[in-house]
Parts: C-alpha cells; sequence; structure tokens
C-alpha cells in the first residue's frame, strides 16, 4: 500500500540555514533510519527536499487557473520535504515515520493507487 509522508515544521528553513553540524548530522541519521526501516519492509519511491516556499506557484481553481507566487497557505509551518512509500499497512507506515526528526510535524497519509 503507498502513504505520502509530508514534514513540516514551524520556520523550517530559517532553522535548517541556522542549525550546525551536529544538528544536520542528527537529521541525516535519522532520515536514514527511516530510509532503513521503509527499505526492510517495503519500498521507498520516491523522496526530496523542497526549496522555500517562496519560489512555489500555486494555481487557483477555476477556468482562468491564476497563477500567484507562493504556497497554498498562508501559514507558520512550512512543507519541507516527503516520501513516497509502500509497506505493507499504515501501521507501518507510521512506526517508520517515528523515526524522522523529531521536529517536524509529519503527515502519513495513504494513497488511493490510481494510477495515471
Amino acid at each position: 500500500m503507498r502513504f505520502l509522508v509530508l514534514l513540516a515544521s514551524v520556520h523550517h528553513f530559517d532553522n535548517w540555514d541556522a542549525g550546525d553540524a551536529e544538528d544536520r548530522g542528527r537529521y541525516f541519521h535519522d532520515y536514514h533510519a527511516f530510509a532503513d526501516a521503509i527499505r526492510a519492509c517495503g519500498a521507498m519511491i520516491a523522496g526530496d527536499a523542497l526549496q522555500r516556499p517562496e519560489s512555489a506557484r500555486t494555481l487557483q481553481p477555476g477556468a482562468a487557473r491564476m497563477v500567484t507566487d507562493g504556497p497554498f497557505a498562508e501559514t507558520v509551518e512550512q512543507l519541507g520535504g516527503f516520501y513516497l512509500i509502500d509497506v505493507p499497512d499504515l501501521d507501518t507506515a507510521v512506526a517508520a515515520a517515528r523515526l524522522l526528526p523529531r521536529e517536524y510535524l509529519v503527515e502519513v497519509r495513504p494513497a488511493l493507487g490510481i494510477t495515471v
């Protein structure tokens, strides 16, 4: 079963920029622990860190599809990265997500499995 794992935190990009080598090392340790756990029971389909929110563009609903700068929502939480994983069930996905850095709000959401 496929799941999208979203990582967000308050002022993520500023905090990352201000972090030292020790902080970043712990983050990378946690990312690798998560990836190892996923590979042990399923598959890592994709994953990546995202650029700053101001680099985003949002297409508004409607026939004109107006494009605005920035992310969809104005919030202090910033989406910093994502994983698309394939594991047996939601409990497995959540257990693995617990290994991600503790500074993140982590959302684990099942995918519908619709192929486009």
